[in-house]
């Protein structure tokens, strides 16, 4: 894995969604981050995907950083056992402090908040919103084709001219933690500064 990375944001459910394989791929994730040597930053919670991630991480001993806002962290159930855990006051420091954190972000199954984080961070990226100058990645962990409707989404918005094709290329996809976490490197070590990033579309 690319020194550039050294820790990775992952977005997901606080639900276990329909299908084992969610459960299977979030330990797996959980697990190649600790043994890359790779700090886990996420929302916090011990429940769904969230926890699974977060245990698995835990167990192969990784650096694991949570972030949740003082409303949700009954809610959500914050999870006692993390290498350190941020209250924050609301959604949007929540968002903010995990990108600040984060060289990059992969995205489990989840729904509209996992929806909101990757496109807020793809946003600021688009716009060079953030402290080092450079687009941190975004990569779909395609499960079972669960993002497929919102790949086919992307590029039909760039087919309708609302999406440039530069910017189409800051969300990724991969079919395995392993190929994601490689993506994520791959485009943290050739990131652009703002200066590059186009503001429209």
């Amino acid at each position: 894995m690319s020194s550039v990375v050294s820790r990775v944001c992952v977005f997901c459910g606080s639900a276990m969604g329909s299908s084992p394989r969610y459960e299977s791929v979030a330990r797996d994730v959980g697990r190649q981050l600790a043994q890359a040597g790779i700090g886990l930053v996420y929302g916090g919670a011990s429940v769904g995907l969230m926890g699974v991630v977060a245990d698995e991480a835990l167990a192969g001993g990784g650096e694991v950083i949570g972030v949740i806002p003082a409303a949700l962290r009954d809610r959500e159930i914050a999870h006692p056992g993390l290498s350190e855990l941020h209250v924050v006051d609301d959604m949007h420091q929540r968002k903010r402090r995990m990108y600040d954190l984060s060289d990059g972000f992969c995205a489990l199954p989840g729904g509209y908040g996992t929806l909101d984080e990757v496109f807020e961070a793809v946003t600021w990226s688009q716009l060079g919103l953030h402290a080092e100058a450079r687009v941190k990645p975004v990569v779909l962990l395609d499960v079972d084709g669960y993002w497929g409707p919102l790949i086919t989404f992307l590029d039909g918005a760039v087919e309708s001219a609302f999406v440039k094709p530069d910017n189409r290329t800051l969300i990724g996809a991969a079919a395995t933690p392993r190929d994601a976490l490689a993506a994520i490197a791959a485009a943290a070590a050739v990131s652009k500064g703002p200066g590059d990033a186009t503001a429209a579309g």
